[in-house]
C-alpha cells in the first residue's frame, strides 16, 4: 500500500494521456454492459421464466393460430401438469402507433396460476375474475400511460377488429408487479371469453398454448408426445421449452449474441492496443527513473509489479466505472419500453465484466511491466545522458 502514492504520481505525469486512456475504456466497458443490457432485452429474460413450462404453437408459424378446444387434449397428454392459452392482440392505445404494447387474452385464472412470478393482489384478482370487460396492467406500462385502477381504456387492434371497427375498451382492474427485475411489466392481460365473443373473425382461435410439465427433466418427451398427439391434423403443432421459444423469437431479428461478440471483439482488442502503447510509452519516458529507482534499491520484482499496477488501476477504475454506469441507466427503465420491455443488467454480466477490466490491466501492462523488470541500471541511467 505505501508504493500507491507512487503509482499515482506516475499516472499524473502525463494527465491528458492518463485522461484520454482512462475514458477509452470506460466507454468499451459503458458498451459492453449496454449491449449485455440489449441482448437479455431481446431474449426478453429468456434465462428467467420456469424451466418447467413449454410453448405449444402451430408447426409452420407463430403467426397461425390453434384451435381452443386443443386445450383438453393437450391437458390429458401423460406429464402435463397445467396447460393455458394465449393470443397475441397488439393494442394501440389511442389509436396512435407510438403507443403500441403488447397485449394478450387469456383465461386469467389458469393464467395467474401459469405465472407466479407475476404479482397481484387477491382484491385485484377477484375483480378481474368477476369484471367481464376486466384487464390487468403490468407496473411499468402503467406509468407509462399514466394509467390507474378504475379506468376505461379504449384500445384499437389491427390484427383482431371488432364490428364495425369500434375500439376495444377495458376497464383496469389490476396492476402487476413482478416477482424479479427480468419480469416485464409492460403488458396487458384481458379475458378471452370477452375477446372471442366480440371480435370479426376467427372465433374459437387460440395463438399458442403455454403448458406445465410436472417433471421439468421429462419436458422434451413431454413435448414429443404433444406434437405426436396432433401429427397429420390440419393443424399440427411445434412444442419447446418456453426458453427455446423466446430465444428463437429473438434470433429472428440475427443472432444477437454472435453480434454482440463480434462488437465487443473489435472494441476490446482495440483498447488492448490503444492500453498497451498507453503503458509501453510511459515505461520509454521514465527510463532514467526507473534506473534511479533500482540504483535505490527496488527489486526487479517490485518495479515489475509498480508498473502492472499502474495499468492495472487505469483499466478497472475505467472498467468499473463504465459498467456502473451502464448499470445506473438500466435503473432508469427502458428507453423504448414497446420494443425493449425488460431491460435489466444481471449480475453475472458486472462480474463478467469487472474481471475483463482486470484482464484489460493485466495484458496491456505486462510487456512494459517485463521490459522495465529486465532493465539494466547502467543502460538507463546512460539513456538520454
Amino acid at each position: 500500500m505505501k508504493f500507491l502514492y507512487l503509482v499515482y504520481s506516475s499516472l499524473k505525469r502525463k494527465k491528458l494521456r492518463t485522461v484520454l486512456t482512462f475514458l477509452s475504456v470506460f466507454v468499451a466497458f459503458l458498451l459492453f454492459g449496454l449491449l449485455c443490457t440489449i441482448k437479455e432485452a431481446f431474449a426478453g429474460g429468456g434465462n428467467a421464466p420456469g424451466i418447467d413450462r413449454l410453448i405449444v404453437r402451430h408447426r409452420i408459424s407463430l403467426i397461425m393460430t390453434l384451435p381452443v378446444n386443443y386445450e383438453a387434449r393437450i391437458a390429458q397428454v401423460p406429464g402435463v401438469a397445467a396447460v393455458q392459452h394465449w393470443s397475441w392482440f397488439g393494442g394501440l392505445y389511442q389509436n396512435d402507433a407510438k403507443n403500441f404494447f403488447a397485449s394478450f387474452p387469456v383465461n386469467p385464472e389458469p393464467w395467474l396460476e401459469m405465472y407466479p412470478e407475476y404479482l397481484l393482489s387477491d382484491d385485484q384478482k377477484k375483480a378481474w375474475l368477476s369484471t367481464r370487460t376486466g384487464a390487468i396492467v403490468g407496473k411499468s406500462l402503467a406509468e407509462r400511460f399514466k394509467w390507474k385502477i378504475g379506468d376505461r381504456i379504449p384500445i384499437t387492434s389491427p390484427i383482431w377488429p371488432r364490428p364495425n371497427d369500434e375500439a376495444w375498451e377495458f376497464d383496469i382492474v389490476g396492476i402487476y408487479d413482478g416477482a424479479k427485475k427480468s419480469t416485464d411489466t409492460n403488458g396487458l392481460f384481458f379475458r378471452y371469453d370477452y375477446f372471442d365473443e366480440a371480435r370479426a373473425r376467427d372465433k374459437g382461435m387460440v395463438g399458442w398454448y403455454v403448458v406445465r410439465v410436472s417433471d421439468p427433466n421429462n419436458a422434451t418427451e413431454v413435448a414429443k408426445l404433444i406434437d405426436q398427439e396432433f401429427a397429420n391434423s390440419p393443424y399440427e403443432t411445434k412444442a419447446e421449452t418456453e426458453a427455446a421459444f423466446t430465444q428463437g423469437f429473438a434470433q429472428q431479428i440475427g443472432n444477437i449474441g454472435a453480434i454482440l461478440i463480434a462488437i465487443l471483439s473489435a472494441v476490446f482488442f482495440t483498447i488492448l492496443l490503444v492500453s498497451g502503447n498507453t503503458m509501453a510509452q510511459a515505461v520509454r519516458e521514465r527510463t532514467q527513473e526507473i534506473g534511479v529507482l533500482k540504483s535505490m534499491g527496488f527489486t526487479n520484482e517490485l518495479v515489475l509489479v509498480l508498473v502492472l499496477a499502474e495499468s492495472v488501476m487505469v483499466a478497472t477504475s475505467a472498467g468499473l466505472g463504465g459498467l456502473l454506469v451502464s448499470w445506473l441507466i438500466t435503473l432508469g427503465g427502458s428507453p423504448v419500453p414497446n420494443v425493449l420491455p425488460v431491460f435489466v443488467l444481471p449480475m453475472e454480466y458486472l462480474l463478467i465484466g469487472a474481471a475483463m477490466a482486470l484482464f484489460v490491466g493485466l495484458i496491456s501492462g505486462v510487456v512494459p511491466a517485463v521490459s522495465a523488470m529486465r532493465l539494466q541500471i547502467a543502460t538507463a541511467l546512460r539513456r538520454n545522458a
